[in-house]
Protein backbone atom coordinates (compact mmCIF):
# COMPACT_ATOMS: atom_id res chain seq x y z
CA UNK A 1 0.00 0.00 0.00
CA UNK A 2 3.19 2.71 0.81
CA UNK A 3 4.27 1.70 -2.74
CA UNK A 4 1.53 2.67 -4.20
CA UNK A 5 1.05 6.00 -2.57
CA UNK A 6 4.32 6.69 -3.36
CA UNK A 7 4.10 5.71 -7.03
CA UNK A 8 0.75 8.31 -6.94
CA UNK A 9 2.62 10.99 -5.48
CA UNK A 10 5.24 11.06 -7.69
CA UNK A 11 2.95 11.29 -10.70
CA UNK A 12 1.34 14.07 -8.95
CA UNK A 13 4.66 15.51 -8.74
CA UNK A 14 5.48 14.87 -12.51
CA UNK A 15 2.10 16.18 -13.52
CA UNK A 16 2.14 19.07 -11.28
CA UNK A 17 5.47 20.35 -12.43
CA UNK A 18 4.72 19.99 -16.41
CA UNK A 19 1.70 22.07 -15.47
CA UNK A 20 3.49 25.08 -13.93
CA UNK A 21 6.65 24.73 -16.29
CA UNK A 22 4.49 24.37 -19.22
CA UNK A 23 1.11 26.36 -18.50
CA UNK A 24 1.44 28.29 -15.68
CA UNK A 25 4.80 29.81 -15.82
CA UNK A 26 4.33 31.05 -19.23
CA UNK A 27 0.92 32.44 -18.79
CA UNK A 28 2.18 34.33 -15.73
CA UNK A 29 4.37 36.09 -18.29
CA UNK A 30 1.83 36.58 -21.34
CA UNK A 31 3.91 33.70 -23.24
CA UNK A 32 2.82 31.24 -25.46
CA UNK A 33 4.39 28.17 -26.13
CA UNK A 34 1.89 27.07 -29.35
CA UNK A 35 0.54 24.10 -27.52
CA UNK A 36 -3.07 25.83 -27.61
CA UNK A 37 -2.55 26.84 -31.60
CA UNK A 38 -1.64 23.29 -32.25
CA UNK A 39 -4.40 21.47 -30.78
CA UNK A 40 -6.30 24.04 -32.32
CA UNK A 41 -5.09 23.13 -35.49
CA UNK A 42 -5.61 18.96 -34.68
CA UNK A 43 -9.05 19.88 -33.74
CA UNK A 44 -10.27 21.49 -36.64
CA UNK A 45 -8.71 18.88 -38.79
CA UNK A 46 -10.69 16.12 -36.55
CA UNK A 47 -14.07 18.19 -37.37
CA UNK A 48 -13.14 18.37 -40.96
CA UNK A 49 -13.18 14.46 -41.17
CA UNK A 50 -16.14 14.39 -39.12
CA UNK A 51 -18.00 16.51 -42.22
CA UNK A 52 -16.87 14.47 -44.39
CA UNK A 53 -18.42 11.28 -42.68
CA UNK A 54 -21.20 13.15 -41.92
CA UNK A 55 -22.11 13.22 -45.92
CA UNK A 56 -20.89 9.68 -46.98
CA UNK A 57 -23.92 8.79 -45.16
CA UNK A 58 -25.74 11.45 -46.79
CA UNK A 59 -27.14 13.41 -43.74
CA UNK A 60 -27.53 17.06 -43.06
CA UNK A 61 -27.89 18.72 -39.92
CA UNK A 62 -27.64 22.46 -41.15
CA UNK A 63 -30.91 24.39 -40.43
CA UNK A 64 -32.94 21.47 -39.16
CA UNK A 65 -35.20 23.54 -37.11
CA UNK A 66 -34.35 27.15 -38.47
CA UNK A 67 -37.12 28.71 -40.90
CA UNK A 68 -40.33 26.97 -40.14
CA UNK A 69 -42.51 29.74 -41.04
CA UNK A 70 -41.41 32.99 -43.08
CA UNK A 71 -41.49 35.85 -41.88
CA UNK A 72 -42.33 39.11 -43.36
CA UNK A 73 -40.17 41.63 -42.41
CA UNK A 74 -42.43 44.42 -43.48
CA UNK A 75 -44.56 46.92 -40.96
CA UNK A 76 -48.11 46.39 -39.83
CA UNK A 77 -49.54 49.04 -42.13
CA UNK A 78 -47.92 46.84 -45.04
CA UNK A 79 -48.86 43.32 -44.38
CA UNK A 80 -52.34 44.68 -43.27
CA UNK A 81 -52.32 46.57 -46.25
CA UNK A 82 -51.51 43.43 -48.62
CA UNK A 83 -54.38 41.29 -46.87
CA UNK A 84 -57.20 44.09 -47.79
CA UNK A 85 -55.95 44.19 -51.47
CA UNK A 86 -58.90 42.95 -52.60
CA UNK A 87 -60.82 45.30 -50.50
CA UNK A 88 -61.40 49.16 -52.03
CA UNK A 89 -60.88 50.88 -49.26
CA UNK A 90 -58.00 52.89 -48.07
CA UNK A 91 -55.97 52.24 -44.77
CA UNK A 92 -55.85 55.81 -43.74
CA UNK A 93 -58.99 56.99 -41.85
CA UNK A 94 -60.52 53.70 -43.05
CA UNK A 95 -62.76 51.47 -40.91
CA UNK A 96 -62.05 48.12 -39.28
CA UNK A 97 -62.60 44.72 -41.77
CA UNK A 98 -62.36 41.23 -40.67
CA UNK A 99 -59.49 40.48 -42.46
CA UNK A 100 -57.05 42.92 -40.57
CA UNK A 101 -57.84 39.87 -37.52
CA UNK A 102 -55.74 37.33 -40.08
CA UNK A 103 -52.74 39.89 -39.72
CA UNK A 104 -52.80 39.40 -35.47
CA UNK A 105 -53.62 36.03 -36.02
CA UNK A 106 -50.59 35.03 -38.05
CA UNK A 107 -47.95 37.10 -36.09
CA UNK A 108 -49.54 35.54 -32.87
CA UNK A 109 -49.00 31.65 -34.21
CA UNK A 110 -45.18 32.61 -35.65
CA UNK A 111 -44.47 34.06 -32.00
CA UNK A 112 -45.62 31.08 -30.77
CA UNK A 113 -43.63 28.88 -33.21
CA UNK A 114 -40.46 30.59 -33.00
CA UNK A 115 -40.69 34.44 -31.88
CA UNK A 116 -37.31 36.69 -30.77
CA UNK A 117 -37.01 36.42 -27.15
CA UNK A 118 -37.30 32.99 -26.10
CA UNK A 119 -34.69 31.69 -28.59
CA UNK A 120 -32.14 34.06 -27.96
CA UNK A 121 -32.00 31.95 -24.76
CA UNK A 122 -31.46 28.18 -26.12
CA UNK A 123 -28.03 27.38 -27.27
CA UNK A 124 -26.89 28.39 -30.79
CA UNK A 125 -27.77 26.10 -33.41
CA UNK A 126 -24.63 24.58 -35.54
CA UNK A 127 -23.90 24.70 -38.98
CA UNK A 128 -22.70 21.14 -38.59
CA UNK A 129 -22.05 18.86 -34.89
CA UNK A 130 -19.30 19.19 -33.05
CA UNK A 131 -19.05 15.88 -31.74
CA UNK A 132 -20.41 16.91 -28.56
CA UNK A 133 -23.31 15.08 -27.27
CA UNK A 134 -24.96 18.35 -25.96
CA UNK A 135 -25.09 19.69 -29.23
CA UNK A 136 -26.14 16.84 -31.38
CA UNK A 137 -29.24 14.43 -31.96
CA UNK A 138 -27.73 11.07 -31.67
CA UNK A 139 -25.90 11.70 -34.65
CA UNK A 140 -22.56 9.43 -33.22
CA UNK A 141 -24.72 6.38 -34.36
CA UNK A 142 -24.84 6.94 -37.65
CA UNK A 143 -21.37 5.64 -38.88
CA UNK A 144 -19.03 2.96 -37.14
CA UNK A 145 -16.35 5.28 -37.66
CA UNK A 146 -17.82 8.41 -36.10
CA UNK A 147 -18.43 6.46 -32.96
CA UNK A 148 -15.13 5.70 -32.60
CA UNK A 149 -14.01 9.41 -33.12
CA UNK A 150 -16.67 10.37 -30.56
CA UNK A 151 -15.70 7.58 -28.03
CA UNK A 152 -12.00 8.91 -28.71
CA UNK A 153 -13.18 12.79 -27.91
CA UNK A 154 -14.88 11.77 -24.33
CA UNK A 155 -11.40 10.06 -23.34
CA UNK A 156 -9.45 13.10 -24.30
CA UNK A 157 -12.30 15.58 -23.05
CA UNK A 158 -13.00 13.79 -19.71
CA UNK A 159 -9.83 11.86 -18.80
CA UNK A 160 -6.82 14.07 -20.33
CA UNK A 161 -8.50 17.83 -20.63
CA UNK A 162 -10.97 18.28 -17.15
CA UNK A 163 -8.10 17.14 -14.97
CA UNK A 164 -6.02 19.56 -16.81
CA UNK A 165 -8.59 22.44 -16.62
CA UNK A 166 -9.13 21.52 -12.94
CA UNK A 167 -5.39 21.52 -11.92
CA UNK A 168 -5.64 25.14 -13.59
CA UNK A 169 -8.32 26.97 -12.73
CA UNK A 170 -7.27 25.42 -8.65
CA UNK A 171 -4.31 26.96 -9.02
CA UNK A 172 -5.68 30.18 -10.62
CA UNK A 173 -8.14 31.00 -7.86
CA UNK A 174 -5.74 29.95 -5.44
CA UNK A 175 -3.25 32.58 -6.63
CA UNK A 176 -5.87 35.21 -7.02
CA UNK A 177 -7.02 34.62 -3.47
CA UNK A 178 -3.47 34.57 -1.91
CA UNK A 179 -1.60 37.11 -4.41
CA UNK A 180 -4.65 39.80 -3.70
CA UNK A 181 -4.89 39.35 -0.12
CA UNK A 182 -1.44 39.98 0.23
CA UNK A 183 -0.75 42.91 -1.96
CA UNK A 184 -3.89 44.16 0.14
CA UNK A 185 -1.71 44.31 2.93
CA UNK A 186 0.19 46.97 1.78
CA UNK A 187 -0.24 50.39 2.18
CA UNK A 188 -1.65 52.75 -0.69
CA UNK A 189 0.99 53.49 -3.54
CA UNK A 190 1.22 52.75 -7.06
CA UNK A 191 3.38 49.89 -6.42
CA UNK A 192 0.31 48.16 -4.66
CA UNK A 193 -1.73 48.99 -7.96
CA UNK A 194 0.85 47.09 -10.25
CA UNK A 195 0.71 44.37 -7.95
CA UNK A 196 -2.73 44.17 -7.88
CA UNK A 197 -2.89 44.25 -11.43
CA UNK A 198 -0.11 41.91 -12.37
CA UNK A 199 -1.77 39.31 -9.44
CA UNK A 200 -4.95 39.89 -11.03
CA UNK A 201 -4.31 39.46 -15.08
CA UNK A 202 -1.83 36.38 -13.99
CA UNK A 203 -5.11 34.68 -12.58
CA UNK A 204 -7.25 35.15 -15.51
CA UNK A 205 -4.38 34.62 -17.99
CA UNK A 206 -4.03 30.75 -16.07
CA UNK A 207 -8.00 30.38 -15.95
CA UNK A 208 -8.24 31.38 -19.70
CA UNK A 209 -5.71 28.51 -20.95
CA UNK A 210 -7.17 26.36 -17.93
CA UNK A 211 -10.41 26.38 -20.79
CA UNK A 212 -7.74 25.64 -23.98
CA UNK A 213 -9.02 29.72 -24.93
CA UNK A 214 -7.98 31.33 -28.31
CA UNK A 215 -8.90 35.05 -28.11
CA UNK A 216 -8.19 37.28 -30.73
CA UNK A 217 -8.16 40.85 -29.65
CA UNK A 218 -8.70 44.00 -32.53
CA UNK A 219 -8.34 47.25 -32.37
CA UNK A 220 -5.96 47.62 -28.85
CA UNK A 221 -5.52 51.41 -29.62
CA UNK A 222 -9.24 51.09 -28.31
CA UNK A 223 -9.26 49.63 -25.31
CA UNK A 224 -10.49 51.25 -22.18
CA UNK A 225 -8.96 53.64 -19.84
CA UNK A 226 -9.12 54.50 -16.29
CA UNK A 227 -11.89 56.59 -15.06
CA UNK A 228 -13.86 55.31 -18.01
CA UNK A 229 -17.22 52.48 -18.45
CA UNK A 230 -16.28 49.37 -20.49
CA UNK A 231 -19.98 47.98 -21.78
CA UNK A 232 -20.10 44.13 -23.56
CA UNK A 233 -22.32 41.91 -24.86
CA UNK A 234 -23.04 39.14 -22.62
CA UNK A 235 -23.14 35.77 -23.09
CA UNK A 236 -21.29 33.83 -20.30
CA UNK A 237 -20.07 34.33 -17.00
CA UNK A 238 -16.20 33.47 -18.74
CA UNK A 239 -16.58 36.97 -20.78
CA UNK A 240 -14.93 38.13 -17.51
CA UNK A 241 -12.06 36.14 -18.24
CA UNK A 242 -12.01 37.02 -21.95
CA UNK A 243 -11.78 40.65 -21.33
CA UNK A 244 -9.85 40.70 -17.81
CA UNK A 245 -7.48 38.20 -20.14
CA UNK A 246 -5.65 41.45 -21.60
CA UNK A 247 -6.70 43.96 -18.98
CA UNK A 248 -7.57 44.91 -15.50
CA UNK A 249 -11.25 46.44 -14.57
CA UNK A 250 -13.03 47.17 -11.55
CA UNK A 251 -15.65 44.62 -11.34
CA UNK A 252 -19.67 45.57 -10.36
CA UNK A 253 -21.96 43.38 -8.79
CA UNK A 254 -23.85 42.13 -5.83
CA UNK A 255 -21.91 40.28 -2.37
CA UNK A 256 -22.00 36.65 -2.27
CA UNK A 257 -21.47 34.05 0.31
CA UNK A 258 -19.08 30.92 0.12
CA UNK A 259 -16.37 30.43 -2.50
CA UNK A 260 -17.34 33.54 -4.39
CA UNK A 261 -17.64 35.60 -1.24
CA UNK A 262 -13.81 34.81 -0.05
CA UNK A 263 -12.65 35.73 -3.81
CA UNK A 264 -14.57 39.03 -2.92
CA UNK A 265 -13.21 40.15 -0.22
CA UNK A 266 -9.95 39.15 -0.92
CA UNK A 267 -10.29 40.77 -4.58
CA UNK A 268 -11.45 44.21 -3.01
CA UNK A 269 -8.68 44.33 -0.73
CA UNK A 270 -6.18 45.12 -2.91
CA UNK A 271 -8.22 46.45 -5.95
CA UNK A 272 -11.42 49.01 -5.69
CA UNK A 273 -14.25 46.81 -6.88
CA UNK A 274 -17.65 47.55 -6.59
CA UNK A 275 -19.58 45.13 -4.72
CA UNK A 276 -23.41 45.86 -3.43
CA UNK A 277 -25.16 44.15 -0.42
CA UNK A 278 -29.16 43.05 -1.61
CA UNK A 279 -30.25 45.66 -0.21
CA UNK A 280 -28.28 48.13 -1.83
CA UNK A 281 -28.88 47.22 -5.35
CA UNK A 282 -32.32 47.71 -5.17
CA UNK A 283 -31.51 51.70 -4.55
CA UNK A 284 -30.94 53.39 -7.46
CA UNK A 285 -29.98 56.00 -6.56
CA UNK A 286 -27.02 55.10 -4.36
CA UNK A 287 -25.87 52.48 -6.94
CA UNK A 288 -25.64 55.34 -9.29
CA UNK A 289 -23.52 57.57 -6.73
CA UNK A 290 -21.12 54.73 -6.28
CA UNK A 291 -20.64 54.40 -9.49
CA UNK A 292 -20.09 57.94 -10.15
CA UNK A 293 -17.58 58.30 -7.17
CA UNK A 294 -15.47 55.57 -9.12
CA UNK A 295 -15.33 56.65 -12.58
CA UNK A 296 -14.23 60.34 -10.92
CA UNK A 297 -11.17 59.15 -10.03
CA UNK A 298 -9.22 58.89 -13.11
CA UNK A 299 -6.63 56.57 -10.99
CA UNK A 300 -8.94 53.86 -10.74
CA UNK A 301 -9.55 51.15 -13.32
CA UNK A 302 -12.60 51.37 -15.75
CA UNK A 303 -15.58 49.62 -14.76
CA UNK A 304 -17.16 46.43 -16.15
CA UNK A 305 -20.33 46.39 -16.92
CA UNK A 306 -22.93 44.34 -18.81
CA UNK A 307 -26.11 46.20 -19.46
CA UNK A 308 -28.15 43.34 -20.61
CA UNK A 309 -28.17 41.93 -17.52
CA UNK A 310 -28.46 38.27 -17.97
CA UNK A 311 -26.74 35.86 -20.59
CA UNK A 312 -28.04 36.23 -24.59
CA UNK A 313 -26.87 32.91 -26.57
CA UNK A 314 -24.31 35.06 -28.81
CA UNK A 315 -26.40 35.54 -31.58
CA UNK A 316 -27.89 38.73 -30.59
CA UNK A 317 -27.72 41.97 -28.42
CA UNK A 318 -30.95 42.54 -26.22
CA UNK A 319 -31.96 45.79 -24.66
CA UNK A 320 -29.58 48.04 -22.63
CA UNK A 321 -30.74 49.10 -19.19
CA UNK A 322 -29.92 52.77 -19.32
CA UNK A 323 -28.28 53.20 -15.94
CA UNK A 324 -24.82 52.21 -16.96
CA UNK A 325 -25.40 55.16 -19.41
CA UNK A 326 -26.50 58.11 -16.52
CA UNK A 327 -24.28 58.08 -14.89
CA UNK A 328 -21.58 60.49 -17.07
CA UNK A 329 -18.27 59.47 -17.88
CA UNK A 330 -16.70 57.94 -21.29
CA UNK A 331 -18.12 54.51 -22.44
CA UNK A 332 -15.82 52.15 -24.04
CA UNK A 333 -18.08 49.64 -26.16
CA UNK A 334 -16.52 46.17 -26.25
CA UNK A 335 -18.20 43.49 -28.85
CA UNK A 336 -17.33 39.54 -27.70
CA UNK A 337 -18.01 36.60 -30.45
CA UNK A 338 -17.47 33.64 -29.47
CA UNK A 339 -17.00 30.20 -32.10
CA UNK A 340 -19.71 27.64 -31.10
CA UNK A 341 -18.08 24.84 -33.60
CA UNK A 342 -15.45 24.35 -30.24
CA UNK A 343 -18.11 24.52 -27.65
CA UNK A 344 -21.31 26.38 -26.41
CA UNK A 345 -19.80 29.33 -24.34
CA UNK A 346 -23.55 30.38 -23.54
CA UNK A 347 -24.76 30.03 -19.89
CA UNK A 348 -28.55 29.19 -19.55
CA UNK A 349 -29.10 29.79 -15.83
CA UNK A 350 -32.75 28.58 -16.24
CA UNK A 351 -31.38 25.75 -17.17
CA UNK A 352 -27.78 24.93 -15.59
CA UNK A 353 -26.81 26.05 -12.54
CA UNK A 354 -23.00 27.80 -11.88
CA UNK A 355 -21.42 24.57 -11.58
CA UNK A 356 -22.81 22.22 -14.24
CA UNK A 357 -21.93 25.25 -16.77
CA UNK A 358 -18.32 25.19 -15.60
CA UNK A 359 -18.12 21.48 -16.11
CA UNK A 360 -19.70 21.25 -19.57
CA UNK A 361 -17.39 24.66 -20.47
CA UNK A 362 -14.35 22.22 -18.76
CA UNK A 363 -15.81 18.85 -20.60
CA UNK A 364 -15.99 21.39 -24.26
CA UNK A 365 -13.39 20.85 -26.85
CA UNK A 366 -11.86 24.95 -26.45
CA UNK A 367 -13.26 28.54 -25.93
CA UNK A 368 -12.71 30.56 -29.34
CA UNK A 369 -13.61 33.72 -29.55
CA UNK A 370 -13.09 37.56 -31.16
CA UNK A 371 -13.14 40.73 -28.86
CA UNK A 372 -13.53 44.06 -30.75
CA UNK A 373 -12.66 47.49 -28.67
CA UNK A 374 -14.72 50.26 -30.07
CA UNK A 375 -14.10 53.73 -30.27
CA UNK A 376 -15.04 55.65 -27.16
CA UNK A 377 -18.14 56.92 -27.07
CA UNK A 378 -20.13 59.81 -25.17
CA UNK A 379 -23.51 61.49 -24.85
CA UNK A 380 -24.42 63.96 -27.43
CA UNK A 381 -26.25 67.24 -26.47
CA UNK A 382 -30.07 66.07 -26.85
CA UNK A 383 -29.40 62.57 -26.13
CA UNK A 384 -31.21 60.64 -22.98
CA UNK A 385 -29.74 57.62 -21.37
CA UNK A 386 -31.98 55.31 -23.40
CA UNK A 387 -30.94 56.63 -26.97
CA UNK A 388 -27.20 56.77 -25.56
CA UNK A 389 -27.89 52.93 -24.81
CA UNK A 390 -29.40 52.02 -27.58
CA UNK A 391 -26.93 53.97 -29.77
CA UNK A 392 -23.90 51.87 -28.06
CA UNK A 393 -25.94 48.61 -28.69
CA UNK A 394 -26.21 49.18 -32.32
CA UNK A 395 -22.85 49.89 -32.51
CA UNK A 396 -21.86 46.25 -30.26
CA UNK A 397 -24.32 45.06 -32.48
CA UNK A 398 -23.13 45.69 -36.02
CA UNK A 399 -19.50 44.93 -35.28
CA UNK A 400 -19.95 41.47 -33.96
CA UNK A 401 -22.24 40.17 -36.69
CA UNK A 402 -25.17 39.86 -33.75
CA UNK A 403 -28.87 40.84 -34.34
CA UNK A 404 -29.84 43.95 -32.78
CA UNK A 405 -33.31 43.40 -30.99
CA UNK A 406 -34.52 45.63 -29.02
CA UNK A 407 -36.54 43.26 -26.81
CA UNK A 408 -35.39 43.53 -22.76
CA UNK A 409 -33.56 40.81 -21.69
CA UNK A 410 -35.57 40.24 -18.16
CA UNK A 411 -38.57 38.81 -20.52
CA UNK A 412 -36.37 35.79 -19.93
CA UNK A 413 -37.84 35.16 -16.76
CA UNK A 414 -40.85 37.84 -16.56
CA UNK A 415 -43.92 38.41 -18.50
CA UNK A 416 -44.34 41.21 -21.43
CA UNK A 417 -45.23 44.50 -20.14
CA UNK A 418 -48.40 46.09 -21.09
CA UNK A 419 -46.37 49.23 -22.82
CA UNK A 420 -45.22 46.41 -25.47
CA UNK A 421 -48.95 45.96 -26.19
CA UNK A 422 -50.41 48.92 -25.88
CA UNK A 423 -47.60 49.83 -28.61
CA UNK A 424 -48.94 47.48 -31.25
CA UNK A 425 -52.48 48.90 -30.16
CA UNK A 426 -52.08 52.36 -30.96
CA UNK A 427 -50.06 51.54 -34.41
CA UNK A 428 -53.36 49.69 -35.88
CA UNK A 429 -55.02 52.73 -34.58
CA UNK A 430 -53.73 55.04 -35.86
CA UNK A 431 -54.30 53.44 -39.05
CA UNK A 432 -57.93 53.38 -38.48
CA UNK A 433 -58.58 57.05 -37.41
CA UNK A 434 -55.90 58.05 -39.71
CA UNK A 435 -53.05 59.48 -37.29
CA UNK A 436 -49.90 59.36 -37.78
CA UNK A 437 -47.84 56.48 -36.47
CA UNK A 438 -45.46 58.39 -34.38
CA UNK A 439 -47.75 60.70 -33.19
CA UNK A 440 -49.97 58.14 -31.82
CA UNK A 441 -47.37 56.30 -30.36
CA UNK A 442 -47.44 59.70 -28.06
CA UNK A 443 -50.63 59.63 -27.04
CA UNK A 444 -53.55 57.57 -25.55
CA UNK A 445 -55.71 54.88 -27.59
Amino acid sequence: MEGAWEIAFVLFQVWLSIVVGLIVLPAMFGVSLGFTDIYIKVLVKTLEVKAFLLCLVSFQIHNVLSGIIEKDDGSMEEEIGELRRSHPKNLAGGDFTMCDAFYFCKKGIENIVEDQVTQRFTSEELASWNLLTRTNNNFRYISVRLTIIWGLGVFIRYCILLPLRITLAVIGLSWLVIGTTLVGLLPSSNAKNWLSDLVHITCYRICARGLSATIRYHNKENRPKKGGICVANHTSPIDIVILANDGCYAMVGQVHGGLMGVIQRSMVRSCPHVWFERSEMKDRHAVAKRLKDHIADKTKLPILIFPEGTCINNTSVMMFKKGSFEIGGTIYPVAIKYDPQFGDAFWNSAKNNMVSYLLRMMTSWAIVCNMWYLPPMTRQDGEDAVQFANRVKSAIAHQGGLVDLSWDGGLKREKVKESFKEEQQKMYSSMIVGLDCHEASEGPV
